[in-house]
């Protein structure tokens, strides 16, 4: 639910989830970081293995995790090579590092894109309820706005189009989304455009924005 933090105990060398431990309070609604670090370092530091996406949340609570921990984070990863060595971009994806970490416990953030799916439901797992309640009382929620559309999510798209400085504004942007729903194609910004308020950020491709794995992108 939307007041739960959940962290799940995976089995080793295996796509199995043995058990779900659910953290269900009024201090983890909306994911404030401050709280889900506090949080996922007390659970967490009886394993060997700490693992969030990539996303807007794990990049906000997992490196507050690793500094309770006192544990270099290794970030945004694309592949495992073992238990403790792992492949992730670096210099905003020009490079590729294989990096082998030495810490005790393993905090690490995996890029979703670069993994094929697994099955979303047919599991067993037990859940087990915790009583923990983490409130650093360092921020409360305000509000939100969601971005809404019809078109497909961008980050999991199979086809993007996408427009930059190029395009001069935000009302030539239309030409694009009339492209993208005639290919039933998601709609993307460079940084530029965004930084210039053509468009708002939730369109933003890019190392500072979301990570695409398009079949077809059309920039």
């Amino acid at each position: 639910g939307e007041n739960c933090g959940a962290v799940a105990e995976a089995a080793a060398k295996a796509e199995v989830v043995n058990k779900v431990l659910v953290a269900d309070n009024a201090a983890y609604g909306h994911f404030l970081g401050e709280n889900l670090g506090e949080l996922v370092a007390e659970v967490g530091k009886g394993y060997s293995h700490i693992l969030a996406a990539a996303g807007t949340v794990g990049k906000d609570f997992m490196p507050r995790v690793a500094a309770l921990l006192d544990v270099a984070q290794v970030s945004d990863i694309m592949r495992v090579e073992s238990e403790d060595t792992f492949v992730r971009p670096i210099y905003a994806g020009n490079a590729i590092a294989t990096v082998k970490s030495s810490d005790s416990i393993k905090v690490v953030t995996v890029r979703p894109t670069a993994f094929d799916p697994v099955a979303g439901e047919g599991g067993s797992a037990a859940v087990e309820q915790l009583d923990v309640v983490k409130d650093a009382g360092l921020s409360q929620f305000v509000n939100e706005e969601l971005a809404k559309s019809d078109r497909p999510d961008l980050a999991s798209a199979g086809i993007v189009v996408s427009g930059g400085r190029g395009m001069q504004n935000g009302d030539n942007f239309k030409m694009l989304e009339q492209v993208a729903d005639l290919m039933g194609a998601a709609v993307g910004a460079s940084r530029a455009a965004v930084d210039a308020g053509f468009v708002p950020n939730d369109m933003q491709v890019g190392q500072t924005g979301k990570i695409v794995a398009p079949q077809l992108y059309i920039a």
